[in-house]
């Protein structure tokens, strides 16, 4: 088994992965790295070809290469362009739009787009088994445009303004993860809360009407940041969660400009993921992600 390569700029990347070959051998490295197995049945009996692509379970006799199963199944992209668009996506800390991705690896951008796309499924959290605990910071904040700014038929009725935003709900752990999400209604935060934060766990939110009650089971405690108040005793505050905010409104508004609410939680999933390791060196975090591609995304799928 080859070793895992290690590298912190995209030259080292194209010299560390010179032909097709080199990056299957990585990506062999990274998913098999408990040893070999079949994709199809799950067997470890996995017999090798002799022209270093493809493999044969002993069991149930399929014949396959390192990227079935994975993102990467059926894909006409070389592995390298894929590996680049890894570092990218991985490396920037706003993220890469596809139009940009498609003029650096030259593909087009609904390419790139599609590329992206498998990228976000593969750095989606499949579950949240570990409720958050200590000390979590909670807050709800508005994806959208100003419908002022929106042509008239596509205006809704005119309110507070949050009208016509998507509500996404956020949990961050003082020290540990960031979890971010799509609810369908801020009506939802309590319940969003009780689903992923630890009873008895300290729970810091501003002063918005829906987490009322949390003090039945949480040491809840809130910032009136209506009257100005942002932070209590240099501990009691919102500030951290704040700030993962606008990292993520960043990237929305200026690079994406735009994102529907159908694909909105697929670009949580890319920025959270990040964001929770973005005190790890560049390539290991594109190392990480690389080893997490199972899982097959169709492209009549991503667009039903």
């Amino acid at each position: 088994m080859a070793v895992i390569k290690q590298f912190d700029s995209l030259f080292d990347i194209m010299e560390a992965f010179p032909d097709e070959q080199s990056a299957i051998d990585q990506l062999r490295s990274i998913r098999w790295k408990d040893g070999a197995f079949c994709p199809y049945c799950g067997s470890s009996r996995v017999y090798n070809f002799s022209d270093n692509r493809t493999h044969k379970c002993g069991d149930c006799r399929q014949r396959f290469s390192i990227k079935v199963g994975t993102i990467f199944e059926d894909s006409k992209i070389p592995l390298r362009k894929w590996f680049m668009a890894v570092w990218l996506i991985t490396s920037h800390k706003k993220g890469i739009a596809s139009t940009t991705l498609a003029r650096d690896i030259k593909v087009t951008q609904k390419t790139a787009w599609f590329m992206l796309h498998r990228l976000r499924h593969a750095a989606r959290t499949k579950s949240f088994n570990r409720q958050l605990e200590g000390t979590v910071e909670v807050d709800e904040t508005f994806i959208g445009g100003k419908e002022k700014n929106k042509h008239e038929s596509k205006k809704q009725n005119a309110g507070r303004g949050t009208v016509g935003k998507a509500v996404v709900f956020g949990a961050l752990e003082r020290n540990g993860e960031f979890r971010a999400f799509h609810i369908h209604s801020f009506k939802g935060v309590k319940d969003a809360v009780e689903a992923h934060v630890r009873e008895g766990s300290i729970v810091m939110t501003d002063e918005f009407p829906g987490y009322k009650g949390l003090s039945k089971s949480y040491h809840h405690q809130t910032v009136n940041h209506s009257g100005g108040e942002y932070v209590r005793g240099f501990y009691f505050h919102t500030n951290s969660i704040e700030g993962a905010w606008s990292h993520i409104k960043r990237q929305i508004y200026g690079i994406h400009h735009w994102i529907s609410d159908k694909h909105l939680g697929n670009y949580l999933s890319e920025m959270t993921w990040r964001y929770n390791r973005r005190d790890i060196p560049d390539g290991t975090r594109m190392n990480g992600l690389l080893a997490q591609v199972e899982g097959r995304l169709r492209y009549r799928e991503l667009i039903a």
